[in-house]
Protein backbone atom coordinates (compact mmCIF):
# COMPACT_ATOMS: atom_id res chain seq x y z
CA UNK A 1 0.00 0.00 0.00
CA UNK A 2 1.59 3.40 -1.12
CA UNK A 3 1.66 5.78 1.47
CA UNK A 4 0.75 9.20 0.82
CA UNK A 5 1.64 12.79 3.10
CA UNK A 6 -1.29 15.04 2.38
CA UNK A 7 1.44 17.98 1.22
CA UNK A 8 1.39 15.86 -2.10
CA UNK A 9 -2.10 17.31 -2.97
CA UNK A 10 -2.86 20.41 -4.21
CA UNK A 11 -5.09 22.58 -2.79
CA UNK A 12 -8.69 21.39 -2.46
CA UNK A 13 -7.83 17.84 -4.87
CA UNK A 14 -7.99 15.36 -1.67
CA UNK A 15 -11.10 14.41 -0.19
CA UNK A 16 -10.20 13.04 3.64
CA UNK A 17 -12.45 10.94 5.51
CA UNK A 18 -11.78 9.63 8.93
CA UNK A 19 -14.43 8.33 11.69
CA UNK A 20 -14.06 8.24 15.70
CA UNK A 21 -15.70 5.58 17.70
CA UNK A 22 -17.64 6.81 20.59
CA UNK A 23 -16.39 4.29 23.29
CA UNK A 24 -15.09 6.42 25.67
CA UNK A 25 -14.23 9.90 25.95
CA UNK A 26 -11.20 11.00 23.57
CA UNK A 27 -7.70 11.25 25.15
CA UNK A 28 -4.73 13.57 25.01
CA UNK A 29 -3.21 10.45 22.34
CA UNK A 30 -6.55 11.30 19.68
CA UNK A 31 -5.76 14.96 19.95
CA UNK A 32 -1.84 14.90 18.70
CA UNK A 33 -2.33 11.91 16.83
CA UNK A 34 -5.24 12.83 14.86
CA UNK A 35 -8.03 15.82 16.33
CA UNK A 36 -5.13 18.07 15.82
CA UNK A 37 -4.34 17.53 12.42
CA UNK A 38 -8.18 17.08 11.16
CA UNK A 39 -8.50 20.30 11.91
CA UNK A 40 -5.83 21.43 9.45
CA UNK A 41 -6.73 19.01 6.80
CA UNK A 42 -10.42 21.17 6.91
CA UNK A 43 -8.35 24.26 5.32
CA UNK A 44 -6.61 22.28 2.71
CA UNK A 45 -8.91 19.39 1.46
CA UNK A 46 -12.36 18.36 1.19
CA UNK A 47 -12.54 17.16 4.51
CA UNK A 48 -15.62 14.26 5.97
CA UNK A 49 -15.69 13.40 9.66
CA UNK A 50 -17.74 10.76 11.06
CA UNK A 51 -18.49 9.58 14.87
CA UNK A 52 -18.68 6.19 13.68
CA UNK A 53 -21.61 4.72 16.40
CA UNK A 54 -22.50 1.61 14.22
CA UNK A 55 -18.53 0.45 14.82
CA UNK A 56 -19.77 0.74 18.47
CA UNK A 57 -21.82 -2.38 18.24
CA UNK A 58 -19.24 -4.74 17.79
CA UNK A 59 -18.60 -5.29 21.07
CA UNK A 60 -21.57 -5.46 24.42
CA UNK A 61 -22.66 -2.00 25.72
CA UNK A 62 -24.99 -0.06 27.12
CA UNK A 63 -27.69 1.32 24.61
CA UNK A 64 -28.27 4.67 27.41
CA UNK A 65 -24.20 5.25 27.24
CA UNK A 66 -23.86 4.62 23.47
CA UNK A 67 -26.13 7.48 22.94
CA UNK A 68 -24.20 9.65 25.65
CA UNK A 69 -21.07 8.75 24.59
CA UNK A 70 -21.77 9.50 20.79
CA UNK A 71 -23.25 13.40 21.67
CA UNK A 72 -19.94 13.50 24.18
CA UNK A 73 -17.64 12.63 20.98
CA UNK A 74 -19.40 15.23 18.64
CA UNK A 75 -19.27 18.29 20.76
CA UNK A 76 -15.49 17.49 21.68
CA UNK A 77 -14.78 17.26 18.45
CA UNK A 78 -15.96 20.47 17.53
CA UNK A 79 -14.67 21.74 20.76
CA UNK A 80 -11.07 20.68 19.54
CA UNK A 81 -11.45 23.05 16.20
CA UNK A 82 -13.24 21.29 13.83
CA UNK A 83 -15.68 23.56 12.06
CA UNK A 84 -18.61 22.77 10.30
CA UNK A 85 -18.14 25.39 7.85
CA UNK A 86 -15.12 24.21 6.71
CA UNK A 87 -16.11 20.16 7.53
CA UNK A 88 -18.60 17.72 7.11
CA UNK A 89 -19.22 16.56 10.40
CA UNK A 90 -21.90 13.54 11.00
CA UNK A 91 -22.80 10.76 12.82
CA UNK A 92 -22.15 7.06 10.59
CA UNK A 93 -25.92 5.39 11.70
CA UNK A 94 -27.89 8.96 10.19
CA UNK A 95 -25.89 7.93 6.99
CA UNK A 96 -27.97 4.90 5.92
CA UNK A 97 -25.98 4.23 3.13
CA UNK A 98 -22.90 3.21 4.73
CA UNK A 99 -25.03 -0.05 6.25
CA UNK A 100 -26.46 -0.57 2.45
CA UNK A 101 -23.39 -0.24 0.88
CA UNK A 102 -21.17 -2.65 3.94
CA UNK A 103 -23.66 -5.69 2.18
CA UNK A 104 -22.82 -4.67 -0.76
CA UNK A 105 -19.18 -5.25 0.03
CA UNK A 106 -19.71 -8.10 2.27
CA UNK A 107 -20.55 -10.35 -1.00
CA UNK A 108 -17.28 -8.75 -2.32
CA UNK A 109 -15.30 -10.02 -0.06
CA UNK A 110 -14.11 -13.53 1.41
CA UNK A 111 -14.60 -15.32 4.10
CA UNK A 112 -10.36 -15.80 4.25
CA UNK A 113 -9.63 -11.97 3.68
CA UNK A 114 -11.68 -10.86 7.08
CA UNK A 115 -10.09 -14.35 8.80
CA UNK A 116 -7.24 -12.53 8.52
CA UNK A 117 -7.61 -9.56 10.19
CA UNK A 118 -5.43 -8.92 13.49
CA UNK A 119 -7.67 -7.10 15.11
CA UNK A 120 -10.39 -9.99 15.04
CA UNK A 121 -8.19 -12.31 15.75
CA UNK A 122 -6.98 -10.50 19.05
CA UNK A 123 -10.22 -9.04 19.93
CA UNK A 124 -11.82 -12.65 19.47
CA UNK A 125 -9.23 -14.59 21.50
CA UNK A 126 -9.68 -12.12 24.22
CA UNK A 127 -13.60 -13.57 24.78
CA UNK A 128 -13.86 -16.61 22.46
CA UNK A 129 -14.15 -16.48 18.62
CA UNK A 130 -17.07 -18.75 19.02
CA UNK A 131 -19.04 -15.73 21.13
CA UNK A 132 -17.65 -12.73 18.89
CA UNK A 133 -20.41 -10.65 17.10
CA UNK A 134 -20.52 -10.93 13.57
CA UNK A 135 -19.99 -6.85 13.58
CA UNK A 136 -16.72 -7.68 14.69
CA UNK A 137 -15.67 -10.11 11.96
CA UNK A 138 -17.24 -7.71 9.39
CA UNK A 139 -16.21 -4.75 10.74
CA UNK A 140 -13.04 -3.85 8.50
CA UNK A 141 -15.84 -4.03 5.26
CA UNK A 142 -18.05 -1.23 7.17
CA UNK A 143 -15.19 0.56 7.71
CA UNK A 144 -14.60 0.16 3.82
CA UNK A 145 -17.79 1.23 3.09
CA UNK A 146 -17.15 4.30 5.07
CA UNK A 147 -14.32 5.44 2.63
CA UNK A 148 -15.51 4.22 -0.15
CA UNK A 149 -18.86 6.36 -0.36
CA UNK A 150 -17.27 10.02 -0.30
CA UNK A 151 -14.56 8.89 -3.24
CA UNK A 152 -11.51 9.78 -0.70
CA UNK A 153 -8.31 9.86 -1.96
CA UNK A 154 -6.65 10.15 1.32
CA UNK A 155 -7.46 8.60 4.47
CA UNK A 156 -5.26 9.28 7.82
CA UNK A 157 -4.81 5.81 9.94
CA UNK A 158 -3.00 4.32 12.87
CA UNK A 159 -0.50 1.64 12.48
CA UNK A 160 -3.58 -0.45 13.87
CA UNK A 161 -5.64 -0.23 10.99
CA UNK A 162 -3.69 -0.12 7.56
CA UNK A 163 -4.52 -3.59 7.30
CA UNK A 164 -8.42 -2.40 7.06
CA UNK A 165 -7.16 0.31 4.49
CA UNK A 166 -5.46 -2.03 2.53
CA UNK A 167 -8.23 -4.31 2.66
CA UNK A 168 -10.83 -1.40 1.73
CA UNK A 169 -7.99 -0.32 -1.30
CA UNK A 170 -8.21 -4.61 -2.58
CA UNK A 171 -11.86 -4.53 -2.46
CA UNK A 172 -12.45 -1.65 -4.28
CA UNK A 173 -10.09 -2.81 -7.06
CA UNK A 174 -12.01 -6.18 -7.36
CA UNK A 175 -15.45 -4.47 -7.65
CA UNK A 176 -13.53 -2.09 -10.41
CA UNK A 177 -12.40 -5.13 -12.30
CA UNK A 178 -15.65 -6.78 -11.96
CA UNK A 179 -18.34 -4.50 -12.55
CA UNK A 180 -17.16 -1.19 -13.68
CA UNK A 181 -15.05 2.05 -12.65
CA UNK A 182 -17.09 3.05 -9.23
CA UNK A 183 -14.59 3.53 -6.82
CA UNK A 184 -12.09 5.90 -5.78
CA UNK A 185 -9.19 3.58 -4.69
CA UNK A 186 -8.02 5.39 -1.16
CA UNK A 187 -4.30 5.84 -0.10
CA UNK A 188 -3.12 5.96 3.02
CA UNK A 189 -2.33 9.86 5.25
CA UNK A 190 1.33 9.99 6.58
CA UNK A 191 1.68 12.79 8.72
CA UNK A 192 4.47 15.21 7.67
CA UNK A 193 7.33 15.59 10.31
CA UNK A 194 6.53 17.14 13.85
CA UNK A 195 2.40 15.71 12.91
CA UNK A 196 0.66 12.96 13.94
CA UNK A 197 2.42 12.50 17.77
CA UNK A 198 2.37 8.86 19.01
CA UNK A 199 1.82 9.31 22.59
CA UNK A 200 1.78 6.31 24.92
CA UNK A 201 0.19 5.13 28.17
CA UNK A 202 2.48 7.46 31.11
CA UNK A 203 1.94 4.26 33.09
CA UNK A 204 2.98 1.38 30.30
CA UNK A 205 5.26 3.13 27.61
CA UNK A 206 5.35 0.17 25.37
CA UNK A 207 1.90 0.79 24.58
CA UNK A 208 -0.26 3.28 22.58
CA UNK A 209 -2.26 4.77 24.96
CA UNK A 210 -6.06 3.69 24.70
CA UNK A 211 -9.40 4.72 25.12
CA UNK A 212 -10.41 1.35 26.16
CA UNK A 213 -7.38 -0.75 26.14
CA UNK A 214 -4.77 1.85 28.63
CA UNK A 215 -4.52 2.08 32.11
CA UNK A 216 -6.85 4.97 33.76
CA UNK A 217 -3.84 6.15 35.69
CA UNK A 218 -1.41 5.83 31.97
CA UNK A 219 -4.41 7.92 30.07
CA UNK A 220 -4.87 11.92 29.92
CA UNK A 221 -8.35 12.36 28.81
CA UNK A 222 -9.63 15.70 27.13
CA UNK A 223 -12.16 16.42 29.71
CA UNK A 224 -9.54 16.08 32.80
CA UNK A 225 -9.01 18.65 35.12
CA UNK A 226 -5.93 20.41 35.76
CA UNK A 227 -5.19 18.46 39.23
CA UNK A 228 -5.83 14.78 37.09
CA UNK A 229 -3.29 16.28 35.05
CA UNK A 230 -0.69 17.12 37.49
CA UNK A 231 -1.48 14.03 39.31
CA UNK A 232 -1.52 11.80 36.00
CA UNK A 233 2.21 13.49 34.93
CA UNK A 234 3.54 13.07 38.42
CA UNK A 235 3.09 9.74 38.40
CA UNK A 236 4.61 9.15 35.05
CA UNK A 237 7.00 6.10 34.60
CA UNK A 238 10.72 7.54 33.88
CA UNK A 239 13.43 4.82 34.33
CA UNK A 240 15.92 4.32 37.42
CA UNK A 241 19.08 6.03 35.77
CA UNK A 242 20.11 9.00 38.49
CA UNK A 243 19.21 12.77 37.08
CA UNK A 244 22.48 14.41 35.88
CA UNK A 245 23.43 15.63 32.59
CA UNK A 246 22.02 12.86 30.11
CA UNK A 247 20.06 11.21 32.05
CA UNK A 248 17.11 12.89 30.13
CA UNK A 249 17.36 11.94 26.24
CA UNK A 250 15.40 10.94 23.83
CA UNK A 251 15.72 7.14 23.42
CA UNK A 252 12.77 5.12 22.89
CA UNK A 253 13.94 1.97 22.82
CA UNK A 254 16.38 2.19 25.91
CA UNK A 255 14.18 5.03 27.72
CA UNK A 256 10.37 4.37 26.65
CA UNK A 257 8.79 6.69 29.20
CA UNK A 258 11.48 9.52 29.54
CA UNK A 259 11.20 9.13 25.69
CA UNK A 260 7.03 9.65 25.80
CA UNK A 261 7.55 12.28 28.07
CA UNK A 262 9.78 14.25 25.73
CA UNK A 263 7.91 13.50 22.60
CA UNK A 264 4.65 14.57 24.20
CA UNK A 265 6.53 18.09 25.20
CA UNK A 266 7.85 18.52 22.12
CA UNK A 267 4.41 17.94 20.08
CA UNK A 268 2.73 20.13 22.52
CA UNK A 269 5.36 22.66 22.02
CA UNK A 270 6.50 22.59 18.39
CA UNK A 271 9.83 21.33 19.04
CA UNK A 272 12.10 18.64 18.51
CA UNK A 273 12.40 16.13 20.81
CA UNK A 274 15.94 15.58 20.59
CA UNK A 275 16.07 19.92 21.76
CA UNK A 276 13.88 19.17 24.28
CA UNK A 277 15.36 16.35 25.92
CA UNK A 278 18.54 18.65 25.93
CA UNK A 279 17.18 21.00 28.06
CA UNK A 280 16.62 18.92 31.40
CA UNK A 281 18.68 16.82 33.56
CA UNK A 282 15.76 16.58 36.62
CA UNK A 283 12.98 14.34 35.89
CA UNK A 284 11.01 16.39 38.05
CA UNK A 285 11.26 19.52 35.91
CA UNK A 286 10.53 17.40 33.04
CA UNK A 287 7.17 15.75 34.27
CA UNK A 288 6.15 19.68 36.08
CA UNK A 289 6.42 21.21 32.39
CA UNK A 290 4.84 18.41 30.42
CA UNK A 291 2.01 18.92 32.75
CA UNK A 292 1.41 22.27 32.66
CA UNK A 293 1.93 22.22 28.68
CA UNK A 294 -0.59 19.74 28.64
CA UNK A 295 -3.30 21.69 30.73
CA UNK A 296 -2.33 25.13 28.72
CA UNK A 297 -3.12 23.09 25.47
CA UNK A 298 -6.62 21.31 27.20
CA UNK A 299 -7.99 24.55 28.47
CA UNK A 300 -9.70 25.97 25.56
CA UNK A 301 -10.52 22.71 24.50
CA UNK A 302 -12.56 22.14 27.65
CA UNK A 303 -13.62 26.10 27.57
CA UNK A 304 -15.10 25.64 24.41
CA UNK A 305 -16.47 22.03 25.50
CA UNK A 306 -18.59 23.47 28.51
CA UNK A 307 -20.00 26.32 26.51
CA UNK A 308 -21.56 23.54 23.69
CA UNK A 309 -22.64 21.19 25.90
CA UNK A 310 -25.01 24.00 27.81
CA UNK A 311 -26.98 24.35 24.68
CA UNK A 312 -27.13 20.04 23.16
CA UNK A 313 -29.82 21.43 20.47
CA UNK A 314 -26.60 23.41 18.68
CA UNK A 315 -24.15 20.06 18.38
CA UNK A 316 -27.52 17.79 17.19
CA UNK A 317 -27.94 21.05 14.09
CA UNK A 318 -24.38 20.71 13.27
CA UNK A 319 -24.84 16.87 12.85
CA UNK A 320 -28.05 17.60 11.40
CA UNK A 321 -26.81 19.56 8.37
CA UNK A 322 -23.79 17.21 8.55
CA UNK A 323 -25.28 14.53 7.66
CA UNK A 324 -27.51 15.67 4.97
CA UNK A 325 -24.57 17.35 3.32
CA UNK A 326 -23.17 13.57 3.90
CA UNK A 327 -26.00 11.89 2.00
CA UNK A 328 -25.99 14.20 -0.78
CA UNK A 329 -22.69 12.51 -1.74
CA UNK A 330 -23.28 8.70 -0.29
CA UNK A 331 -26.69 8.30 -1.90
CA UNK A 332 -24.59 9.19 -5.61
CA UNK A 333 -21.69 6.66 -4.85
CA UNK A 334 -24.56 4.13 -3.76
CA UNK A 335 -26.47 4.69 -6.80
CA UNK A 336 -23.21 3.74 -8.95
CA UNK A 337 -22.29 0.95 -7.48
CA UNK A 338 -25.99 -0.43 -6.76
CA UNK A 339 -26.00 -0.06 -10.96
CA UNK A 340 -23.32 -1.76 -11.25
CA UNK A 341 -23.61 -4.39 -9.67
CA UNK A 342 -27.30 -4.78 -11.15
CA UNK A 343 -29.61 -3.69 -8.46
CA UNK A 344 -33.08 -3.09 -10.09
CA UNK A 345 -33.08 1.00 -9.78
CA UNK A 346 -35.59 2.19 -7.49
CA UNK A 347 -38.69 4.16 -8.67
CA UNK A 348 -39.84 7.70 -7.58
Amino acid sequence: MRRVGLGNYPLGVATVLSGIQPTAAPHLGNYLGALRWWVEFQDAHDAYYCVVDLHALTVAGDPAELTRATTTMATLLLAAGLDPGRCTLFVQSHVPEHAELAWLLECTASMGELARMTQFKDKAARGGEGSARVGLFAYPVLMAADILLYDANLVPVGDDQRQHLELTRVLAQRWNTRYGQTFTVPEAAIAPPGKGARIMDLQDPRRKMSKTAGSPAGTVFLLDDPKTVEHKLKRAVTDTDPPGPGAVRWDPEHKPGVSNLVELLAALTGRQPEEVASSYQSYGRLKSDTAQAVIATLEPVQKRYRELSEDPGVVRSVLATGAERAREVASRTLARARQAIGLLPRQG
